[in-house]
């Protein structure tokens, strides 16, 4: 009868750690930090995918571009490009001296983390402003939505769509 009561007792108080455990390894963080600060990482990383234009900073656009053939991203005009090689394609344009990015905005920004928290997906509104020859070449009122991977510890963009809505 001992034995009994002291099975109960171990389980009344290994039970509910055991529990607390597996929930706390689920939590959906992924790699220790909470979700506020993953949050700003992948947030820090949309505007780098953006803002990396105002120095011609391709060393910090493929910081957090995905290197690889699995990369997708659609254009408003329709335009797909599939695979890193065919992102890179882009270069001749953005590295010429007739461009200019003027500035960026990005409003209402939405960011989830899966809960293995090594997946986000985002939405948000993007005013990309630049020049061409000294005239307008921008992006305006854009819904940008986008997925995003943590690969070693940093958020890589592995598929983005930009489009316009029907006025």
């Amino acid at each position: 009868m001992t034995t009994i009561k002291s099975l109960k007792l171990i389980s009344l108080l290994v039970i509910p750690g055991v529990i607390t455990a597996l929930f706390s390894a689920c939590n959906g963080s992924g790699s220790g930090f909470s979700s506020p600060q993953e949050k700003l990482l992948i947030e820090q990383a949309i505007n780098n995918s953006i803002g990396w234009a105002k120095n011609k900073d391709l060393d910090l656009l493929y910081s957090v571009i995905a290197n690889d053939t699995n990369f997708l991203e659609v254009h408003p005009e329709g335009r797909v490009v599939k695979g890193i090689e065919d992102f890179r394609k882009a270069e001749a344009f953005w590295m010429n001296p007739d461009f200019r990015a003027v500035r960026y905005e990005i409003r209402d920004l939405s960011i989830t983390i899966s809960e293995s928290g090594t997946v986000a997906w985002w939405f948000c509104i993007l005013d990309d402003i630049n020049e061409w020859k000294g005239e307008p070449a921008n992006w305006e009122n854009t819904r940008w939505t986008g997925v995003m991977e943590k690969r070693d510890g940093r958020w890589q963009i592995m598929q983005q769509h930009f489009s316009f809505a029907d006025e």
